[in-house]
């Protein structure tokens, strides 16, 4: 029996072949092959679908490597890029796992995005501690800062398309301000101009964003980046996207407006993109869990395909049976498009569908 699509403005019909009928292009309704790899509907739509990617499944699965290569045309380091990973020792990078991803990215015709740059957690306990004794003051934690982000973003230069250079800045609430991070304190309430600055002299082609969880619809702390924004263009600073997170929780309202938010980015001639999607819920699921998921999964994909500078659409792990959920919310999970023996969930059709109607023309 044929099932009903309603998409953001568009009406589509899906059949029971797969094949979807989308009325935005004529009265004859124009038929699209659905069941195809994400990446290939995604290219079709000028989006890339990314995936983070877990470096130890990557290397001991090969059912986990293959689903990564076929599906995802953007990839994103679940951890090995961050600072602890890649400076375990003061002056002693790590390069290996980081630059096996990206091997076998090129070697799979896959975009980087590298996350991240400067975050407030996962830091090297030598930092932590040095800043915390007093035995690194602000002046060379200054020089520290500006050496991470210089050499390793020279390391991958030409290699990674684009950077989180800065992660979760904003606090929450309804009044959000800079986090009271060790950068703010000893760099000043400038640190991110000076990132950004520091990144793009070490690879001037690469894309560079600021990315936060909770700002997909419009409120205080997408504002604030807003905000953020138009002062960094003002004062030149080479800001060249934003990263909406998009981990959504089936106990809070769904961000309908998230097109609206991506929007108002859009016309500051930023890139936009959705950078660590997933959709959790409390187990056991349902049918109307299931449904939930579907449709927040689709809301930010449509949110993304109806904005012109949206690059890219991204979940957070894509198989249940390596998602970060469970092990970070207490009687939640079932958060990915793939189920944990890797099976396509209603979640992963639904973003197969909302592709292959593509952008609005």
């Amino acid at each position: 029996m044929a099932a009903a699509l309603v998409a953001v403005g568009a009406l589509a019909w899906v059949g029971p072949s797969g094949a979807v009928a989308d009325s935005r292009h004529g009265s004859i309704p124009r038929p699209v092959t659905v069941d195809q790899p994400l990446r290939v509907l995604g290219a079709k739509a000028d989006v890339l679908i990314g995936t983070a990617v877990d470096m130890n499944a990557l290397a001991t699965d090969t059912t986990y490597r293959e689903r990564v290569r076929t599906d995802f045309s953007a990839v994103t380091a679940e951890n090995v890029m961050k600072w602890a990973e890649l400076e375990p020792t003061r002056g002693q990078y790590n390069w290996g796992p980081a630059d096996q991803l990206v091997a076998e990215a090129r070697r799979n015709g896959q975009q980087i995005h590298g996350h991240t740059l400067l975050w407030h957690s996962q830091l090297p306990t030598w930092l932590t501690d040095g800043v915390a004794s007093g035995d690194i003051d602000s002046a060379e934690l200054t020089e520290i800062v500006r050496n991470h982000i210089r050499t390793v973003v020279g390391h991958f230069k030409g290699k990674v398309r684009a950077w989180d250079v800065v992660n979760e800045a904003f606090t929450d609430g309804s009044a959000p301000v800079l986090r009271d991070t060790i950068f703010k304190q000893h760099l000043g309430d400038d640190y991110i101009a000076k990132a950004l600055r520091w990144a793009h002299e070490a690879d001037p082609r690469a894309k560079l964003f600021l990315n936060d969880y909770a700002i997909d619809n419009v409120n205080a702390k997408s504002t604030a980046y807003f905000e953020l924004a138009k002062t960094l263009k003002a004062q030149r600073v080479p800001l060249h996207g934003q990263g909406f997170q998009g981990h959504l929780d089936l106990q809070y309202p769904l961000p309908i407006d998230a097109h609206e938010n991506l929007a108002r980015f859009d016309r500051l001639g930023l890139e936009t993109a959705f950078t660590e999607v997933d959709v959790r819920y409390f187990l056991p699921g349902d049918t109307y869990k299931t449904a939930g998921q579907v449709g927040s999964f689709n809301v930010l994909l449509q949110a993304c395909l109806l904005t012109p500078k949206c690059v890219m659409f991204t979940v957070w792990g894509f198989t249940d049976k390596y998602s970060w959920v469970p092990g970070f919310f207490e009687g939640q999970g079932e958060a990915t498009p793939l189920d944990a023996n890797f099976q396509p969930k209603p979640a992963y059709r639904g973003l197969q569908q909302t592709l292959a109607l593509g952008r609005p023309r």
